[in-house]
């Protein structure tokens, strides 16, 4: 019981860290798209003219932007249903079965590759915003936060370095997480395997114990006049 009540507590509190940074991830993306008037900066990049200073942005597919989000909300919603499980289970001193540990195990370690893969996608994609933007800003990508560089797009910069590096560190931690709650759940998995096989042996050897004690005793051998 003592081990179940910490793992329990562990994925309950890995899923409550795990609800907080869904939050990190999702809330300033949309932000961003928001200020972008719908563009997304990952992947994008362009050329600036010499004339008036102004970036000409080749947008790249808002798309990216859009699964970030998705995954963050993914998130947001798993977080938010665990927790309440989780939470029934300790009360009621009870803890999940066999089947349902072992979906969780699977669905953990789903959300650990969309995590990995929006993490990456952030990190790329950011960077290559960063490059065109340090192209007229060389010391700091954060120079280019509140310059009036897309007129044309009318587009908002001041809050985008900020958003952008929260939904990057969300995302790396998310992941790291949901590695740590894929490693609990796998360990439960491992502890009702080993439950069950000592429930096999010590129902086997119960037979055999029963079998032994039922079969006829040896006939003796006849006395010799």
């Amino acid at each position: 019981m003592a081990l179940t009540n910490v793992l329990l507590l562990s994925q309950i509190a890995g899923y409550v860290i795990c609800l907080i940074l869904s939050l990190c991830i999702a809330v300033p993306m949309s932000m961003h798209q928001d200020e972008f008037s719908g563009h997304c900066l990952l992947f994008s990049g362009g050329s600036w003219r010499i004339e008036d200073g102004q970036l000409d942005v080749l947008w790249a597919s808002e798309a990216y932007c859009n699964y970030v989000i998705v995954v963050g909300v993914i998130m947001f919603i798993v977080s938010c249903v665990q927790i309440y499980r989780l939470s029934v289970f300790m009360y009621k001193g009870i803890d999940s079965s066999f089947l349902s540990a072992f979906l969780e195990a699977v669905g953990c370690m789903l959300i650990c590759g969309f995590a990995v893969s929006a993490a990456i996608m952030v990190t790329l994609g950011f960077m290559s915003w960063c490059n065109t933007i340090m192209k007229r800003f060389p010391s700091s990508c954060e120079d280019g936060a509140g310059q009036d560089i897309d007129k044309k797009d009318n587009i908002v910069t001041k809050g985008f370095y900020v958003q952008i590096g929260t939904t990057q560190f969300g995302a790396w931690a998310a992941f790291a997480t949901w590695v740590g709650l894929a490693v609990f759940s796998l360990l439960k998995v491992c502890r009702y395997h080993q439950l069950q096989n000592i429930q096999v042996s010590m129902y086997r050897e119960r037979q055999r114990l029963v079998n032994e004690g039922q079969s006829p005793p040896a006939s003796a051998a006849p006395l010799e006049e």
